[in-house]
């Protein structure tokens, strides 16, 4: 794979995506919709996580949670590689819920980065079944490599951590956000719904969310572009309909994010 390439390799189970990168690129700060688990292969990167700043090498696995805020920045100027799987979060709270017998649906993981080697291997097994062509056993084979790594992730309930109940007045405002990310809004409707002023709103959002109003509003924009378009949405319709000015502003916004572009994406899960 060429330095700066992005890849999207299609998978065979509704609901993941797989990437494989090799690139230099920095990554701002930014949100997934999913859960996400990745092994770097070569070079090092520095990252922001939920859990403070982390650094991660060759071999070693990496982990991001839904809504977690994150960026990404090279350690040298070799660039890393690395591949990725995104799952949508029920399919992961299934497959702990089968690991903790029924005792664990709401959980994050809370190790941003993990150094055993075999897990490495285990993520490995994961990704070639998520992208293998389909046989006759291949649902089998997903479903025990992908329990064996989870199984692995998180021996037990320590693995996880609940999630910080955020304060009613923030939690307001970002539903206003969240119902309508298309919708024209200003710092003023949310911090009139929030019960602050313009001020504490911003200061609170940014302290409790990792993110401004304002950036969060984009991430919620471009996570709704990215449905869109994995549905079979045209690109430019997709762009208007999650509140972008016009689809090379879409098209920055999500390659900045997530290394490729709309068109690319499209192609791979469509």
């Amino acid at each position: 794979m060429a330095t700066g390439q992005f890849r999207m390799q299609r998978c065979n189970l509704a609901g993941v995506e797989a990437v494989e990168a090799e690139t230099s690129h920095v990554f701002p700060k930014h949100t997934h919709e999913q859960f996400g688990i990745g092994v770097i292969f070569r070079g090092a990167q520095k990252s922001l996580s939920g859990r403070g700043i982390v650094e991660a090498g060759p071999g070693n696995m990496i982990t991001v949670n839904p809504g977690e805020v994150h960026d990404g920045t090279p350690i040298g100027e070799t660039g890393r590689s690395w591949k990725m799987l995104y799952f949508d979060p029920r399919i992961v709270t299934d497959l702990h819920l089968d690991i903790s017998e029924g005792k664990i649906a709401d959980f994050e993981f809370s190790r941003p980065v993990m150094t055993e080697p075999y897990l490495a291997n285990r993520f490995q097994a994961v990704f070639a079944a998520m992208t293998a062509d389909e046989n006759g056993s291949a649902a089998m084979r997903r479903e025990e490599t992908l329990l064996r790594l989870l199984a692995d992730l998180v021996p037990g309930p320590k693995g996880f951590e609940a999630r910080q109940p955020i304060p009613k007045a923030i939690s307001r405002s970002k539903a206003l956000i969240d119902d309508d990310p298309a919708a024209s809004l200003t710092l003023a409707d949310l911090a009139r719904e929030s019960g602050m002023s313009r001020f504490q709103l911003l200061r609170t959002f940014a302290r409790v969310t990792g993110l401004t109003p304002h950036a969060y509003l984009i991430q919620r924009r471009i996570h709704l572009a990215r449905r869109l378009i994995a549905g079979g949405r045209p690109l430019a319709d997709a762009a208007i309909d999650s509140g972008f000015a016009d689809q090379s502003h879409m098209t920055r916004i999500f390659i900045r994010n997530y290394g490729v572009s709309p068109g690319a994406y499209a192609v791979a899960m469509n």
